[in-house]
């Protein structure tokens, strides 16, 4: 019996030692399988557990920003918010003060004007049952600093902000179509739409970094553990050739004269005469890049191409100056002559009847070119190839998107003369300003620049820079004189057919253009008064220009481009003293940007260097100032605050510098009489009330 227990006991044994010796070799083997494979039930080992213990911050590059040429901030990307309310009530459990909305009628009230948002509208979210927070669409996105800065300060119980980053342009409707905008993904990248944003994408885009670590399972970096970081690259700086000093005479213009002409559209555009670099450029229709109020999305300074009319007729006299045909005393009848079984007219359809070639410029008349081709001074070749010597029919390739070429096309008699005169042809306003600068520059061709230098936001080292032009010489310096005088006669010359641009003191010369419109439907051109597109292309001053200008409305019924030729030239010589202006104190101070900073500590820099200065409004930070960054001040400082609660100063005394400062920053008109200082004055105000102009007569106070 003993021994048969024996037995058993041993053979127990055996089976245990042979079990666990099975199962032992099992999980060796499966220990072996697990490290050998790469994969375990279609899961990547490797993968999964780099996955599990790795993780990856992306360093988002910050958009390189845009400035003129004096280093004005016209594009930036800056810290926004976005506006939150808390409505849960569990939210303030064990808080001493309240940390969800209380009082949602009077929370609807204070936020209403802030964020332009209808008051019944944010009651109806705030007051919402179940939801632990709201926002307030896009009314209560890009919300600024000063904005929030704002709601702040009212201490709203249950409001909060979420940091976000967005494009910026601070002079809202400012050079829209030049700047162009971004487009902002739900990741936060910006992409260029238009404009330099869109044309120098990739350099101001920059490139995104990372730091990729081991953390552990409660997801804390492990301690020691190596870190791979790829440092981010922040998007190049742009400085353009634009001066916001120009740029917002050029709006202002706009602004004022724009909707009295009733055109459909308008392009204004100025450069300066001996490098060619655009200065302003602006349109309307116009927008705001920050809202993107878009109606047309082609820019129409390089976009869009049109029958340029009686412009091109400086051109074709200077193709016949160049061949050494032209005779300014010769004669021909004017009125209308017939051409290839067509009738070429002039434009008031009678003509002046037998006049001399130089006549026929200052007259604007279409036989006059029809002569020149048809005598023989020039034929198709002669101006088919000064036209295209003169840039017409190819791009300028100016650092903008979308530039179209035109079409300089013509072969048959009579579309040689139709060209002659600019019908037929299809040309754009920068195309106009290249072909300038042969006439300003002394014969040379200049090329259209808009970038001024391109430089790295991180170092400050220049990357690229424009470079001064010698230019090409495509006319002799005889026939840029005679061009000059010419010119002159057709502005200054009381018979002239821009005599509507002449103003006393100042030597402006040009050239008018009117052109029909072609109904691409059916070829034929649009008939009725007001169906063309008028123009203007000229520079200033006559005997050594600094700056042209080109100038067109589409189907205006009130010709006001005089009035904007000339607001623009008054300013540009108010504020670069091109003549003599008396000044308020013998105070010069470099202007600083002043934009965006506290007024009191303005107020103090100012005080120190001993400049006058006027504040408006009872803000505590700036939002605009006159003069601009980089001008130099001998009189009066304005300072323009974030407030609504502006009161007119009492301008007696005042400058005749000052009173225009004061109504540009206020955007309002004005009307001076006399010279010296303000001796009496008075404003027209609309029906609210609201101060639309100021009316001031000056004196010499030393009389």
């Amino acid at each position: 019996m003993k021994k048969e227990k024996v037995v058993n006991k041993v053979h127990v044994n055996r089976f245990v030692f042979i079990s666990g010796l099975l199962l032992f070799l099992v999980i060796i083997v499966r220990l072996i399988y697990l490290n050998l494979s790469d994969e375990i039930d279609n899961i990547n080992l490797k993968e999964f557990a780099k996955k599990r213990n790795t993780t990856k911050e992306i360093l988002y590059a910050t958009r390189g920003n845009v400035y003129d040429s004096k280093g004005e901030t016209l594009a930036q990307t800056v810290d926004s918010y976005t506006i939150i309310a808390y409505l849960d009530e569990s939210r303030s459990k064990n808080s001493l003060k309240p940390m969800h909305v209380v009082d949602k009628k009077m929370t609807a009230e204070k936020l209403s004007p802030i964020l332009k948002m209808d008051e019944d509208r944010i009651f109806k979210l705030l007051n919402q049952d179940g939801l632990y927070q709201v926002e307030f669409g896009n009314y209560g996105k890009g919300l600024t600093q000063l904005q929030k800065e704002e709601i702040e300060k009212m201490k709203l119980p249950g409001i909060d902000f979420i940091n976000t980053s967005k494009r910026y342009y601070p002079n809202l409707d400012f050079a829209s179509y030049t700047l162009g905008y971004v487009t902002q993904g739900e990741n936060g990248k910006m992409t260029g739409e238009m404009g330099i944003e869109a044309y120098y994408n990739k350099e101001l885009t920059g490139t995104n970094g990372s730091i990729e670590y081991q953390k552990d399972a409660s997801g804390y970096k492990l301690i020691n553990s190596p870190e791979i970081r790829i440092e981010k690259i922040d998007g190049n700086d742009i400085y353009l050739t634009i001066d916001s000093n120009v740029q917002l005479i050029v709006e202002r213009a706009l602004n004022t004269y724009f909707e009295e002409s009733g055109a459909e559209s308008a392009v204004f555009v100025v450069a300066d005469a001996k490098t060619g670099k655009i200065l302003a450029t602006s349109s309307r229709p116009s927008f705001d890049p920050n809202i993107k109020n878009i109606e047309n999305y082609l820019d129409p300074l390089v976009s869009t191409a049109f029958e340029p009319g009686s412009t091109m007729k400086t051109y074709a006299y200077m193709a016949a100056l160049e061949k050494g045909t032209y005779r300014g005393e010769d004669t021909y009848m004017s009125g209308k002559m017939e051409v290839s079984d067509y009738t070429i007219k002039d434009w008031n359809d009678y003509g002046w009847g037998e006049i001399n070639y130089d006549y026929g410029y200052m007259q604007s008349s279409n036989l006059g070119v029809a002569n020149l081709v048809m005598k023989n001074y020039i034929d198709r070749n002669d101006l088919l190839n000064y036209y295209k010597k003169l840039g017409f029919g190819e791009k300028t390739n100016i650092e903008l998107p979308n530039e179209v070429e035109g079409k300089v096309q013509f072969k048959y008699d009579v579309e040689v003369v139709n060209a002659a005169f600019g019908q037929g042809i299809t040309t754009t306003p920068i195309q106009h300003i290249k072909a300038l600068t042969s006439i300003s520059n002394n014969g040379y061709l200049l090329e259209p620049k808009i970038v001024e230098k391109i430089v790295d936001s991180s170092t400050g080292k220049i990357k690229y820079k424009s470079k001064r032009q010698k230019g090409t010489k495509v006319a002799e310096i005889s026939t840029v004189n005679k061009m000059k005088d010419l010119m002159d006669s057709v502005v200054n010359n009381p018979e002239g057919t821009g005599n509507i641009y002449h103003l006393d003191g100042y030597q402006i010369i040009g050239k008018t253009g009117t052109a029909q419109i072609l109904n691409s439907n059916t070829g034929q051109y649009y008939s009725g008064k007001y169906i063309s597109i008028k123009s203007f292309e000229g520079m200033y001053p006559k005997d050594n220009p600094k700056y042209i200008f080109y100038i067109a409305l589409n189907k205006s019924v009130n010709n006001t481009m005089p009035e904007m030729i000339k607001a623009m030239i008054r300013d540009i010589e108010t504020y670069y003293n091109l003549t003599s202006v008396e000044a308020d104190n013998n105070t010069v101070y470099n202007m600083e940007n002043f934009i965006n900073k506290d007024i009191e500590m303005v107020k103090n820099i100012l005080n120190i260097s001993n400049v006058s200065y006027e504040v408006l409004g009872d803000g505590n930070k700036v939002i605009s100032q006159y003069p601009k960054k980089g001008i130099s001040v001998n009189g009066k400082v304005f300072l323009l605050t974030n407030s609504s609660n502006v009161t007119m100063p009492d301008i007696m005394g005042y400058s005749r510098k000052s009173v225009v400062n004061l109504a540009k920053i206020l955007n309002i008109d004005y009307n001076i009489e006399g010279i010296g200082y303000v001796k009496s004055y008075n404003f027209d105000v609309d029906e609210n009330g609201k101060i639309i102009k100021i009316n001031a007569k000056l004196e010499d106070k030393y009389e």
